[in-house]
């Protein structure tokens, strides 16, 4: 009973799955059909909305090509705007604004860019060509000011306000003011050159005189720059030279500087050429530490950023005056030769000597080669012909054309030129050539032939003094310059220590010589003879208030004479000069031990006959420690 009855059961539930399966396929099948349905509407859905979807995108893309577009528009209405605000600056010109006239030459030549890269703009080719034909125009503008400004600020300078550049040791005189073109205001010269020219290199500070007002040279750069950016680089160089060129001439003119050939150098009284020539020294330091300098320093300013441009503006600029200056000192050193020019050919040596640092600085851009290389070779050859004329150079210092003399019997010039000069400078001009074996031992036979020349001039030279004590003062002070400087520099190692004593002596025998000349007199007078002996202290006095029977009136003469006479000795070698101190100092003393103990001695044994006297003031006029006083203004070269 049981499995029939479980058998049922399980029947039961199959017939239920089976329902169950039947219907979940139909509802399936149902479901299918549905979905079925809704895509086939989708489909219907889509193909209906694709002509709107379409529609639909043009139309947001309509919208965003009319927002590009009116971007764009915005843009190049902007930049028609700048353009034409800047066209009525160009319009205006650069001469009441000119900060806003380059800042719309710089908005043009944006305009201009920007319309280059504007291909879709149809009416870019005509708004590119009005934008260049405004540029042009204010390039134009720009080198119109440019000259403008170069004309008012460039004037040539007047030669007290170049002097006042200068250091004070090469500053004029109050004598040569007034005429430059003649005088030689402290310039080292053949007659006037001093140990103190040597150490001027060494020493001086030079002032750049004002070319142009500082003000002025941002502005011209600016100008200079918008033109080379424009390409218009070579006009600025044009329109630099024509301005500034004939600035420099005038300014060398002003000094005095001439453009003399070969033969008017050679025509020229030798006075006049030697004169010239102390001009040159001096007209070539000027030129090239003051004016080359400024005028670099301006052409430095002015074109900063464009270094080709700074060279040839500066090249320009110069070479007519270099050329100038060169006219002359070729002239000089190629014409003919004599002794007498040895010392200015040396001094025009020395100062391009002095030079060449300075001239390879200003002149080492390329454009600037010819002239650097004609200034250096102005230098060799003024050696060479130096060295030509060495060989006359003995016989030239023996004889001294012209004989001057110095009255107040101080060193002469030839003493300090030739002690200058020798060996130092004529050694080094020696060595700008080879001239093969030993310079040493050549050189110490040739300054041991000058200082001989040099002495049997100074011989000659001292003979001419009417008064035989100045020229005993002539001789020592000169000698004793010779052994000092040699003794201090390399002439000493040529000429040996033999050579500075025997000289040192000398200067002591001509010291010595000078007091018995001078002071033998008056010293004499401070001597009376008393029964049959000289003396001059000690003894009793007289019945006449003497000593040992000496008048009064004899000791009265004996105390006017010295009186006149030592006023006279001290009004006439007050006037003489004695320049080393040392040596001044020395001869002071020298007099001083033999004539004070002289005075002294006869005041305490002849001096009581005057002091009974009435006045006795008028005979006894000087204490001991007056006339040492005195003593103390002998040799100080006073008119």
């Amino acid at each position: 009973m049981r499995v029939p009855q479980g058998t049922e059961t399980l029947k039961r539930r199959a017939s239920f799955l089976r329902e169950s399966l039947h219907k979940s396929q139909t509802v399936t099948e149902g479901m299918v059909s549905i979905l079925g349905s809704f895509d086939q509407r989708l489909s219907s859905l889509e193909t209906a909305m694709r002509p709107t979807q379409v529609r639909t995108h043009a139309v947001r893309r309509a919208h965003e090509n009319i927002d590009k577009t009116l971007k764009s528009a915005d843009v190049i209405l902007v930049q028609f705007d700048l353009s034409r605000e800047a066209e009525a600056k160009i319009r205006k010109g650069p001469h009441e604004d000119l900060d806003g006239f380059l800042e719309a030459v710089e908005q043009l030549r944006k305009n201009f860019s920007f319309f280059s890269s504007t291909k879709s703009f149809k009416s870019s080719d005509g708004v590119l060509n009005h934008v260049n034909d405004l540029l042009s125009q204010a390039i134009l503008n720009l080198e119109e000011e440019f000259k403008q400004l170069l004309s008012s600020y460039s004037k040539p300078l007047e030669p007290d306000s170049i002097f006042e550049c200068l250091p004070n040791t090469l500053q004029p005189s109050s004598e040569a003011h007034g005429n430059h073109s003649d005088a030689n205001p402290k310039t080292p010269s053949a007659t006037t050159h001093t140990e103190q020219h040597t150490k001027v290199a060494d020493t001086a500070v030079y002032k750049l005189p004002v070319l142009i007002p500082p003000r002025i040279l941002p502005v011209l750069h600016d100008l200079a720059e918008q033109m080379v950016q424009a390409g218009n680089g070579q006009d600025c160089v044009i329109v630099y030279r024509e301005m500034r060129a004939p600035i420099m001439e005038q300014t060398l003119r002003k000094l005095g500087v001439e453009k003399l050939s070969k033969d008017d150098v050679q025509k020229m009284p030798w006075e006049a050429l030697e004169a010239k020539i102390g001009n040159w020294i001096h007209f070539m330091r000027i030129a090239v530490k003051l004016l080359f300098a400024g005028e670099k320093n301006v052409c430095d300013q002015i074109f900063n950023g464009f270094e080709s441009l700074k060279d040839q503006c500066f090249a320009h600029v110069t070479a007519s005056s270099v050329e100038m200056l060169l006219s002359f000192g070729d002239a000089v050193a190629k014409s003919k030769r004599s002794p007498e020019k040895l010392f200015v050919l040396l001094d025009m040596y020395e100062i391009m000597r002095e030079l060449q640092p300075e001239i390879k600085t200003l002149f080492e851009g390329k454009p600037c080669s010819e002239m650097r290389e004609s200034l250096l070779l102005l230098t060799k050859q003024l050696a060479k012909t130096a060295q030509e004329t060495f060989g006359d150079f003995e016989e030239a210092v023996e004889k001294d054309v012209t004989r001057t003399t110095v009255a107040d019997g101080t060193v002469h010039p030839l003493t300090s030129y030739v002690i200058n000069y020798l060996p130092v400078n004529v050694g080094l001009t020696l060595q700008e050539f080879d001239t093969g074996g030993k310079p040493d031992n050549h050189l110490a036979n040739v300054t041991m032939k000058i200082m001989n020349a040099l002495q049997a001039n100074l011989d000659v030279k001292s003979k001419q003094y009417k008064d035989p004590a100045l020229t005993h003062i002539f001789l020592m002070n000169n000698i004793h310059y010779m052994v000092r400087s040699v003794r201090r520099s390399e002439a000493k190692n040529l000429l040996g220590d033999d050579w500075v004593q025997r000289h040192r002596r000398i200067v002591q025998q001509n010291a010595n010589q000078y007091k018995r000349v001078a002071w033998s007199k008056i010293l004499q007078s401070l001597t009376i003879q008393v029964s049959g002996t000289t003396g001059s202290a000690g003894g009793g006095m007289g019945s006449e208030g003497g000593s040992s029977g000496v008048s009064r009136a004899t000791v009265k003469e004996r105390f006017k004479s010295f009186n006149m006479q030592f006023e006279e000795l001290h009004q006439r070698q007050s006037q003489w000069t004695v320049p080393d101190p040392e040596l001044r100092e020395s001869l002071r003393l020298s007099i001083a031990e033999i004539l004070l103990p002289a005075y002294r001695s006869f005041i305490k044994r002849f001096g009581p006959l005057i002091d009974a006297n009435k006045n006795p003031e008028k005979y006894r006029k000087y204490t001991p420690e007056g006339l040492d006083q005195m003593l103390g203004e002998f040799f100080e070269g006073k008119a």
